[in-house]
């Protein structure tokens, strides 16, 4: 019986890549940040809703102080997010660099790293001792690997700041806008909070089932625990501006 060759061997290993498909959830960045933005702007606005009702304040002035600290949030919200991506690709930008100078300057110190890494796996020094004389060879390769596996910093994407500031300020704005939806159709600020404790309540719970669902947790228990959070602010925003106001 003939031994396979290696052409072979790599056209069956594309058959089976090309046939076992794995399902990973890969937009974990995107998700937080709507997460972030959501659920500051249900909970915020809907506090201040709340506590400016409580105040015995018109509609109008309900929703014209909500629209502001909305716009205000997302601009704040955005700048954070936009920021943090910011520093994380900048503290990235400063380790490859510092890692490239260690190869350059320690060669030997490095690659004993590269076999340390390798042991904690359990590979064997024979084992991981071609592994390391062929990192040796592709500098590219090399520095890559120490920045994954010694320092487990992933390369970030070079859009992600402005992303993750427009995307945390999308979600804050949609979240923002729904505890204020009752007071531009209800005059009476009174009734209107009613509506809005409704409305953000079942926006809280779906956006807590979503959170749980996408994040891997319980989704009921997201949702509840989400709701009970934005019920809790809201309500000692009301009572603290009732008895302010008495």
């Amino acid at each position: 019986m003939a031994a396979p060759t290696q052409g072979n061997l790599d056209r069956e290993k594309q058959s089976l890549l090309s046939q076992h498909k794995e399902h990973h959830f890969t937009a974990g960045e995107i998700v937080r940040d709507i997460i972030i933005g959501v659920s500051d702007g249900l909970t915020v606005p809907f506090a201040l809703a709340a506590g400016l009702s409580g105040a015995n304040a018109t509609s109008s002035i309900v929703l014209t102080a909500g629209v502001a600290e909305v716009a205000a949030g997302a601009i704040s919200m955005g700048l954070g997010g936009y920021l943090a991506a910011k520093s994380e690709a900048d503290h990235y930008a400063r380790e490859l660099k510092r890692e490239e100078e260690e190869i350059i300057a320690v060669p030997d110190t490095e690659a004993a790293e590269v076999a340390e890494i390798l042991a904690e796996y359990g590979i064997e020094p024979h084992e991981y001792g071609p592994v390391v004389n062929a990192l040796r060879k592709k500098p590219q390769a090399w520095l890559d690997f120490m920045m994954k596996f010694e320092l487990g910093l992933e390369k970030p994407n070079p859009r992600r700041a402005l992303q993750s500031a427009l995307t945390i300020a999308i979600a804050y704005i949609l979240g923002g806008l729904v505890p204020l939806i009752p007071y531009m159709f209800i005059p009476r600020a009174q009734d209107a909070v009613v509506a809005s404790v409704i409305v953000t309540l079942v926006a809280l719970l779906i956006f807590g089932y979503a959170k749980g669902y996408f994040t891997g947790n319980k989704p009921f228990r997201s949702a509840l625990q989400t709701a009970l959070i934005g019920a809790i602010a809201s309500a000692a925003a009301f009572g603290m501006a009732k008895a302010i106001h008495a």
